[in-house]
């Protein structure tokens, strides 16, 4: 199938970009710098890269990115600057959200306008969505929180749904994504190995997470089975609380995980971004389970020996 693919280059892109070849996908990537690992994948002959801004409207006039949009089969759209990384700054909030809201809505006008338009759309949202809560058990049915995460994820799935009637929609409400070359692990591992690791907060608040793996195997899985459709949980069956979550990841690290990081200082640092962290959500997918989906990695225990193997 021939795959249009943006925000496909960073921590999620970089597995499965190569998955998406494995399968014998053709790939159009759009990304808005052509450098480092872009470069090395693009040397495969099922690869071409498309160097602009897809926020940006009028990017999108260009006759490459045209004539990409009207052969192109598929469209994964997981664009969007990370949320969790920077102090949630007024300018900052409005890069993560045009990242998004811009990008999609300049996908979904020019999808819109094709006489043949893709077979499918991968759309990438959050848990977020529903907001935080120490007790309450999210499923894909959960109605969707009030706070900056959770209007701008009500707003971005609105706008795909905005997507060609005959293009199949499948939105991927994502979790803490765990690799060991980015995300919050990534930061992680060096204090962890260093011995200084803990659990941040209380350390009761819930970890809705997801092996890399897994999330890309959604994602390919979504793109090729023409019985997937609407809103899917991104998250493994086995959410855990802060300190399971930093205990495990101690003793796969032979390390100590006592020293905690006090909520006031991540505020200090993440300001209302902290919120994500230190209050948690509890997420669970029930169509992912009937669907039948097979993780390769259900339990934070196995996750992270594979990870740090």
């Amino acid at each position: 199938m021939k795959l249009l693919l943006t925000g496909c280059t960073g921590f999620i892109g970089r597995e499965l970009i190569p998955l998406l070849i494995k399968e014998g996908h053709k790939l159009t990537v759009i990304s808005r710098q052509y450098q480092g690992e872009l470069k090395a994948i693009a040397n495969e002959r099922s690869i071409s890269v498309i160097t602009m801004n897809p926020a940006e409207s009028s990017s999108w006039n260009k006759e490459e990115i045209q004539n990409s949009i009207k052969s192109c089969e598929g469209v994964i759209n997981l664009a969007g600057e990370p949320i969790a990384e920077k102090r949630w700054t007024a300018e900052h909030c409005k890069e993560i959200t045009n990242s998004r809201i811009e990008t999609t809505k300049n996908l979904i006008k020019n999808l819109r306008n094709l006489k043949k338009p893709p077979k499918v759309l991968i759309n990438a949202s959050a848990i977020g969505f529903y907001g935080s809560h120490p007790q309450t058990e999210f499923t894909e049915g959960s109605i969707p929180g009030d706070d900056f995460l959770a209007n701008l994820c009500k707003e971005w799935e609105s706008i795909a749904n905005h997507k060609p009637r005959a293009t199949r929609l499948v939105i991927v409400r994502i979790g803490i994504v765990l690799a060991k070359d980015g995300g919050a692990l990534g930061k992680m591992l060096p204090i962890f190995r260093a011995g200084l690791g803990g659990p941040i907060g209380d350390g009761k608040q819930w970890m809705s997470w997801i092996h890399r793996t897994d999330l890309c195997n959604l994602i390919n899985e979504s793109v090729k089975n023409y019985s997937w459709s609407g809103v899917l949980n991104g998250v493994a069956p086995n959410p855990v609380r802060m300190n399971e979550f930093s205990n495990s990841l101690g003793q796969v690290l032979g390390r100590p995980s006592l020293l905690a990081v006090p909520g006031p200082i991540l505020k200090l640092i993440l300001g209302d971004g902290a919120r994500l962290v230190l209050e948690g959500q509890k997420v669970e997918s029930q169509r992912l389970n009937k669907l039948k989906f097979k993780f390769s990695f259900p339990t934070i225990n196995n996750a992270f020996r594979a990870i740090l193997s």
